[in-house]
């Protein structure tokens, strides 16, 4: 630390840069010869290292400040997503109390200096605010202000080629020579640093924040991780047995489903939730009540709890820390909740199972910039299907009723009807494609007689009526022939054999649908920089919209997104895939020799289509790249994606799933047709 504080009290008291403590730089001085410089921005106390980088391009008084703690010191030896989570949180507050002995309300942030740290939900996720991985020791001895001397063994061996910001990586043979490199513990922050006041952020860096994690250090609560890797590995034992038996959620007795107004405290006094003695099973050594794959509906009047269970079934995609009250609410993690999204793009997705005919369009090949609440919902499902999606989860509040249901009457008053209501195919694509749907419904009887299970909810709590509910609608569903209604309220005695009745059953079922959906899309439309630039662009706003180029993406019923920080995860991770699909993307806007410009490439698709040449389109299949992208982000860690060049996105990351990466892509306007 004493190099950190001669690079902080050197600067000029105006400076806001800090360069010196980004490049680190430290010289390697010799009798015959000019020196090496070596740039090495990781200072240390004792065993413990702080990287500093920048944080972006233009806060450079706001530094990014990683923390590696070798895991040795907080007894560990090996550690998941699970134990990183729990390390993660119980770090933060020992930032907390950082900033309640350092803040002055009177005062900015950039007046006073302050700490940040990011502050997750519930969900347990993979995070580029900490993550583990092997750092290497001190590999200097300080003989000075920033003068060194490399230890013995690694003198004379090229540290000139060092590049500013980047820290030495030892090989293995170098620990040999006495320079460990341990598994660390790597824990994200950033820091305000008090602008003009030099003193200050020494004391911050240099003094505070070593004190505060010795503290953490010294204090860690080894049991509480043992909990929380107990609770991780019984979740993942109940994945694994929805699995295997043929399930696609579980909810145990006890948990607390509905939300403070905040939306991730468990309500204090709410009723815990009991599983219905029909589909009570023990899980794991836990005691709830399972889902079956097929249809369910769950029903009840207003504010019975019905939508709370969708959103916690919604929730248990992921899982849930100790004492969220959903921790043990799990769900197929191939789960999607869709709803009807007026105005979203559409490009060349299949609608044919939904939509018979459009006029000037066709249904099997749909694109339109601005769908409707039917036509959305239709899309969002076919790209669920085709993604791999294995549950979808539909609430009655968030849908298109003319793409839900349809009733014999209306049928029968409307005689040229394009679409083909959802409650038609539902079972079909729990039989077909063995994706289930958990479906809330309370204002219609249609999909009682395609469900497989009808749940009532009262006051929070769950009972089965399937059979009782079968029943009543069969009977309300009988109607004369000649269309008026017999009766309201009881059923005939008589029922099976009343004069002139007929049963819906009966009525002429649409043909069997092709739920393929074509995912390919031509890479040479993919780019996040405007119209006439080479500039990328790239912004997330915290009121539900991406910004790609000119493009804004609206993704606020994109419902599965955990966080702001996914999406800004999302956001990046995009951008890598263009970067690696289209890499010269930014420079095909511009009619350079030899280069190809946007109005070519879109004139090129014209072409192709009436048969003419021109450039040749690059077909890619979006979920396989997404896939692959992943895979890619998983081995390299997901701070590998970020870019300090962009301004307006978000430091902190949570890894997506490819279903929301998937969504978003479909979402571009640019991808081509």
């Amino acid at each position: 630390m004493k190099r950190l504080k001669y690079y902080l009290l050197s600067m000029k008291p105006a400076s806001e840069t800090y360069e010196e403590m980004y490049e680190g730089k430290m010289y390697e001085t010799f009798m015959d010869k000019d020196p090496i410089v070596h740039s090495h921005a990781m200072y240390w106390d004792g065993e413990i290292g702080y990287e500093v980088t920048k944080s972006n391009r233009l806060e450079l008084s706001k530094p990014t400040v990683t923390i590696h703690i070798p895991m040795k010191q907080l007894k560990l030896e090996e550690t998941g997503v699970a134990e990183l989570d729990y390390i993660f949180r119980s770090f933060i507050p020992y930032i907390r109390n950082l900033n309640e002995g350092n803040d002055n309300r009177k005062r900015t942030d950039r007046e006073n200096g302050h700490y940040y740290i990011y502050e997750p939900n519930n969900k347990v996720l993979v995070r580029n605010v900490i993550s583990a991985k092997m750092v290497p020791q001190k590999y200097y001895r300080l003989l000075g202000r920033n003068t060194i001397e490399p230890v013995d063994g690694l003198r004379d061996r090229g540290l000139s080629t060092y590049a500013p910001g980047k820290s030495y990586i030892i090989q293995p043979e170098d620990e040999i020579k006495g320079i460990p490199a341990y598994q660390c513990v790597s824990i994200m922050i950033q820091v305000q640093l008090p602008v003009g006041k030099h003193k200050k952020a020494v004391q911050m860096l240099t003094h505070d924040l070593p004190e505060a994690v010795n503290w953490f250090v010294c204090e860690f609560d080894g049991e509480g991780l043992k909990r929380a890797t107990v609770l991780y590995e019984k979740q993942e034992a109940v994945r694994r047995w929805l699995k295997e038996n043929d399930c696609c959620a579980f909810v145990a007795d006890g948990s607390i489903l509905p939300r403070e107004k905040d939306g991730d405290s468990p309500l204090q006094g709410a009723v815990p939730f009991l599983s219905t003695p029909e589909d009570a099973a023990e899980v794991a050594g836990v005691r709830g009540m399972v889902f079956r794959k097929g249809v369910t509906v769950i029903t009840g009047g207003g504010y019975s709890g019905k939508s709370t269970l969708l959103d916690a079934l919604s929730a248990g995609v992921y899982n849930h820390v100790e004492g969220d009250g959903r921790e043990l609410v799990i769900t197929d993690a191939s789960a999607m909740k869709i709803s009807a999204e007026d105005g979203r793009c559409v490009r060349h997705v299949n609608l044919s199972p939904f939509i018979k005919w459009i006029p000037g369009g066709n249904p099997a090949d749909f694109s339109t910039e601005h769908a409707s609440g039917s036509t959305s919902q239709a899309a969002n499902i076919m790209e669920a299907v085709s993604w791999g999606a294995g549950l979808l989860m539909i609430d009655e509040d968030k849908s298109a009723t003319n793409f839900m249901i349809q009733d014999s009457v209306m049928k029968e008053l409307i005689e040229k009807e394009p679409i083909t209501p959802f409650v038609e195919r539902v079972r079909e694509l729990a039989l077909g494609k063995g994706v289930s749907t958990v479906l809330v419904i309370g204002g219609s009887s249609e999909y009682l007689q395609a469900a497989d299970r009808i749940y009532m909810m009262r006051d929070y709590r769950i009972t089965q009526v399937t059979e009782a509910a079968k029943a009543l609608q069969a009977g309300y569903g009988y109607t004369r022939k000649n269309g008026e209604v017999p009766h309201r309220g009881k059923l005939p005695e008589d029922r099976e054999n009343a004069e002139g009745m007929e049963h819906p059953e009966n009525e002429k079922r649409p043909k069997p649908a092709d739920f393929f959906n074509n995912d390919e899309i031509d890479a040479n439309y993919l780019s996040i920089c405007p119209e006439d630039s080479a500039t990328e662009v790239l912004k997330v706003s915290e009121l539900g919209f991406l910004m790609f180029g000119e493009e804004q993406i609206d993704i606020r019923m994109l419902h599965d997104i955990a966080s702001l920080a996914q999406l800004s995860a999302i956001a990046f991770l995009v951008r890598r895939l263009i970067e690696q699909l289209n890499p010269l993307g930014r420079f095909q806007r511009f009619s350079l020799p030899g280069a190809v410009s946007q109005q070519e490439v879109s004139e090129a698709a014209d072409m192709q289509s009436s048969g003419e040449r021109g450039v040749p389109p690059r077909w890619i299949c979006r979920k396989q790249e997404v896939e692959r992208l992943l895979e890619e982000a998983g081995k390299e860690g997901l701070e590998s994606v970020y870019s300090t060049f962009f301004t307006e996105c978000g430091r902190w990351m949570d890894m997506p799933r490819k279903y929301e990466i998937l969504a978003v892509l479909s979402r571009m306007r640019r991808t081509g047709g």
